[in-house]
């Protein structure tokens, strides 16, 4: 992170962090009926030979089935979301760049129908949470086992494939900053993104109050009904509503995805010792902090890209985390919104929904068995 003081002024500008592994697979398998192992089909997978406009540069391409090396097994996609890294590695502007041409998609599920030689870890009918940036906008891809990450039989596919990012991000972001107890608050901005509802959700779980900030008021009553405890329309008022809202108790976590003037008006809302994450930069500004905020109040502000988690976690702290994450899961508690479901060929359509504003959940893919 690189920190520019110009006169009163603090600018935290956003950082490029390294791309890290997934996760091992855990046993459970599925029936995947008369497709495993058919090497005779073809799949179709989108792709992109130069980056631009994801609406304009995305096209379908038919490729042959995946084969299945040593140490490998072939997974069948089930469902794979459409995230804003997506849309932004398409564009050329996320740090992780594969080479040309390409197939996006950091996230997704499947069941594995095929496995290479000396893979003894791993079961076909398992379904699966695909690793990271493999390109998951696919019908099969062949995939390192051992990153594999096993998903219960009670979580449908859909689900499965939007936990590894937005879900685990507010997980970490709960658990890894400031040790809240029972009744504490945190305050948030993006409240209806993905990783936004995922915090309301477990955040509810583990019996801490939220202050979500949204720019509709429409939103209000949706994240109310969700689990939100507190709803705000975000405005140069903010303080004052949130101390009213709170009897004025003090608040020591901010979770920031916007930046710019909304993170500020965030951070004047924290109480003294407090800490901001950021973890996203919804408006693509800069985010500046006055150092009033640093001397006087001793405010800590720390940033979190979960690809970098994932590098620097041990095997048994993300297994522990997923085992977490599925259990709110099986119990309903932890449920990702989707707004509509596309087929891999409407992919040009699906990426021009996704980039579109004013949604009420995801945007992803379903695939049929093959």
């Amino acid at each position: 992170m690189i920190l520019i003081i110009a006169n009163a002024t603090l600018t935290i500008m956003p950082m490029r962090a390294r791309r890290a592994p997934a996760c091992r697979l855990l046993a459970v398998t599925f029936d995947v009926g008369c497709c495993a192992g058919d090497m005779t089909k073809n799949i179709i997978a989108a792709v992109y030979e130069t980056h631009g406009n994801p609406a304009d540069v995305l096209r379908i391409e038919t490729q042959p089935w995946p084969k299945a090396r040593p140490g490998e097994a072939v997974v069948q996609v089930r469902a794979a979301p459409i995230n804003p890294a997506d849309l932004n590695a398409i564009e050329g502007k996320y740090p992780v760049q594969p080479a040309l041409p390409a197939t996006p998609g950091f996230e997704g599920a499947g069941v594995i129908v095929d496995l290479g030689p000396e893979v003894t870890n791993v079961a076909i009918g398992a379904l699966v949470i695909l690793p990271h940036n493999i390109g998951t906008w696919r019908e099969a891809v062949s995939v390192k086992a051992d990153e594999l990450v096993a998903v219960p039989p009670e979580i449908e596919p859909a689900q499965a494939a939007m936990l590894k990012i937005n879900p685990m991000t507010a997980w970490r972001l709960l658990h890894d900053y400031v040790e809240l107890k029972r009744g504490d608050w945190l305050i948030q901005n993006a409240a209806n993104s993905a990783a936004g509802r995922a915090v309301i959700q477990i955040a509810h779980d583990l019996g801490y109050k939220t202050l979500n900030v949204v720019r509709r008021a429409e939103l209000i009553a949706e994240l109310r009904a969700d689990g939100g405890d507190v709803v705000l329309v975000d405005s140069e008022a903010l303080r004052d509503e949130v101390k009213n809202a709170t009897s004025g108790a003090p608040i020591r976590l901010g979770l920031n995805a916007v930046g710019g003037e909304s993170a500020l008006r965030l951070a004047n809302c924290l109480a003294p010792g407090s800490t901001m994450v950021t973890f996203g930069a919804m408006s693509l500004q800069p985010l500046k902090i006055p150092n009033g905020l640093l001397i006087f109040k001793d405010l800590r502000f720390r940033g979190i890209w979960i690809n970098k988690w994932y590098d620097n976690a041990t095997m048994q702290e993300r297994m522990e985390a997923f085992r977490q994450l599925f259990e709110m899961a099986k119990r309903g508690l932890l449920k990702a919104k989707v707004e509509k479901v596309y087929p891999l060929s409407e992919v040009n359509a699906a990426v021009a929904h996704a980039a579109q504003g004013k949604r009420s959940g995801k945007i992803i893919f379903e695939f049929n068995d093959l």
